[in-house]
């Protein structure tokens, strides 16, 4: 073959700019024609195909590993949570309480609707009534918007009923069925959306969340949320496994991701954050509504919970006893569980299982009886060779 001469060297160097469209439509041409080669095609672009088994840890279920029974009681509303302000003499008193079984859940929510009341008027100093998820979440944003916040509470963390939520976002035992209007579903929709992104936007380590798979454990082809659920279905994308792709057997999974909130980490955290942006938190108990009126700041958000039906004369306000059997922590289990009434959420404190919904009762001493009710029921569940 004969030597190329410099001038053919220095074009190829340095083509003209025709010269050049003409090299690049030819490669890409040439490219194109590489892809639709079979044998070229597997080398370019092969999809990752991954084994469709559902592969999880088995949670150990034996009550040598039990380490703790605890109870709290849910503030239970008939009519769902109240958010609403009311004049007690020259005092503005915004109410923020009654969320049942999701105080965790839309504490940031609710927040901001009763934050809507607080900025309608003039003044920027306010107490706020309570120190459990609802009571820190309002008081950081009314201090986020500018507010002198005092917290005025009976009892600190981990004290507080917010410490024995098991705290896995989602709400759930909100309201009774007869309460459930368009106008409530809205304002509920609200609350969860702003709750949801606010609780994404927090430094999850230092604030104790976590994203974790949840497995709702059903005889069902197809996950139907409940109401409150239904009303933000943005929140919950569910994919389905059926038989045969997973441990437990012939029932399906029906998956959502969610969040594991663990108290132990939160609240210490938002009290830190509360503290550190100037608030003061003064440990006090009111014997009646008079001694509220009396306080030096003119705004009172009210987030007591059930406190508010002896404080405030809500006597609707009801105790839901909900009672938890906790594991040793097991690390590997990176994943929840809901099945029927039974739920399993992984902690580094401890498993959490639960599984009682007792309406009306007040005592917060865990009975032995439902404790094995709720560590044989999780058994049953986790006896994956049966």
């Amino acid at each position: 073959m004969p030597e190329p001469d410099l001038v053919t060297i220095d074009r190829l160097r340095h083509p003209a700019p025709s010269q050049m469209r003409r090299l690049l439509l030819k490669a890409a041409l040439g490219a194109s024609a590489a892809l639709a080669l079979p044998g070229c095609a597997t080398r370019v672009a092969r999809p990752i195909v991954r084994d469709s088994r559902l592969v999880l840890p088995r949670l150990q279920v034996e009550e040598a590993l039990v380490v703790r029974e605890v109870a709290g009681l849910r503030p239970f509303r008939p009519a769902g949570f109240r958010v609403e302000p009311e004049r007690i003499g020259d005092k503005l008193v915004i109410h923020n309480y009654g969320h049942g079984g999701c105080g965790v859940t839309l504490s940031w929510g609710t927040a901001e609707l009763a934050l809507e009341h607080a900025l309608a008027q003039p003044e920027r100093r306010a107490a706020v009534l309570g120190c459990g998820a609802v009571g820190l979440a309002t008081a950081r944003l009314l201090q986020d918007h500018g507010f002198d916040v005092v917290i005025y509470t009976r009892e600190l963390p981990p004290d507080t009923v917010s410490n024995i939520a098991g705290a896995q976002w989602g709400p759930s035992s909100l309201l009774d069925r007869e309460y459930r209007t368009p106008e409530f579903g809205a304002r509920l929709a609200r609350a969860a959306r702003f709750a949801n992104r606010r609780f994404q936007l927090l430094p999850g380590e230092h604030y104790g969340i976590r994203w974790m798979p949840l497995y709702f454990v059903s005889q069902k082809t197809e996950f139907t949320p409940g109401w409150d659920w239904g009303q933000t279905p943005e929140l919950f994308r569910t994919r389905t496994h059926a038989p045969g792709t997973h441990p437990f057997g012939g029932r399906y999974l029906h998956e959502i991701q969610t969040m594991i909130i663990e108290p132990t980490i939160y609240l210490p955290a938002m009290m830190d954050a509360f503290r550190i942006a100037g608030g003061r938190i003064v440990v006090r108990e009111f014997r009646g509504v008079e001694e509220v009126a009396a306080l030096a700041e003119p705004v009172v958000l009210n987030c007591t919970g059930l406190g508010a039906r002896d404080l405030f004369k809500d006597d609707t306000m009801l105790p839901i006893k909900g009672q938890l059997t906790v594991l040793v922590p097991q690390p590997e289990i990176d994943y929840a569980t809901i099945a029927g009434r039974f739920y399993m959420f992984p902690r580094r404190d401890g498993i959490q299982l639960g599984g009682t919904h007792e309406r009306g009762e007040w005592s917060t001493v865990p009975d032995p009886a439902k404790s094995a009710e709720i560590l044989e029921g999780h058994r049953r569940l986790f006896d994956w060779k049966a």
